[in-house]
């Protein structure tokens, strides 16, 4: 597959999303990669370590994707369209959903202080969008933005509750049109 510290974090990913968080140990992780959990912290020091790089990648690739639609000439709406389609792409191309423990009242706690500024940032990018879509006449686009956001986000339940999927692809559309539509109605 990969690295052991790439083994690592896709066992902690399968465990995390299918058991839960507080019912995965180091120990179950290790069992599961097959290596002997002092081997488990050699590559990370915490269970929470763990979590937080899983978390982190969903995040990360998408705020780094919005950092350079921003240096692109693209109007607003189409960078608007091209963030939601890559961003949830990220959150349906994870081979597990660990988008669906973002709410854990762990993350909350320091070991998770930069995915929680990036996601923050992330956020910020889509307000930003939705408002240059929108323009001067929307008093409500940081809250139009939070919805886009949302509705972003609304593919990890999704995922989830779903027995199927429509295509990825169809599915990126279909949120990035609604997005849109969003950031221009009255």
């Amino acid at each position: 597959m990969g690295t052991a510290r790439e083994e690592i974090l896709d066992a902690a990913a399968e465990l995390f999303a299918e058991r839960g968080y507080a019912a995965t140990s180091t120990r179950m992780i290790a069992e599961m990669v097959g290596v002997r959990q002092a081997s488990l912290y050699y590559h990370f020091s915490t269970k929470e370590q763990i979590l937080a790089e899983l978390l982190e990648s969903t995040v990360g690739p998408s705020l780094a994707y919005a950092e350079r639609l921003a240096q692109e000439a693209l109007s607003p709406a189409d960078a608007l369209q091209a963030l939601v389609r890559y961003d949830v792409g990220v959150l349906l191309g994870a081979r597990w959903n660990v988008g669906i423990l973002y709410a854990l009242p762990e993350i909350a706690t320091e070991p998770f202080t930069r995915f929680r500024a990036d996601r923050e940032q992330l956020r910020a990018a889509y307000r930003r969008l939705v408002a240059a879509v929108a323009g001067a006449s929307s008093p409500d686009a940081d809250v139009t933005g939070d919805l886009v956001f949302g509705m972003v986000e609304s593919v990890i339940g999704m995922r989830r509750d779903l027995p199927a999927l429509p295509p990825p692809d169809r599915l990126q559309q279909t949120v990035a049109a609604a997005a849109l539509r969003l950031a221009i109605a009255p």
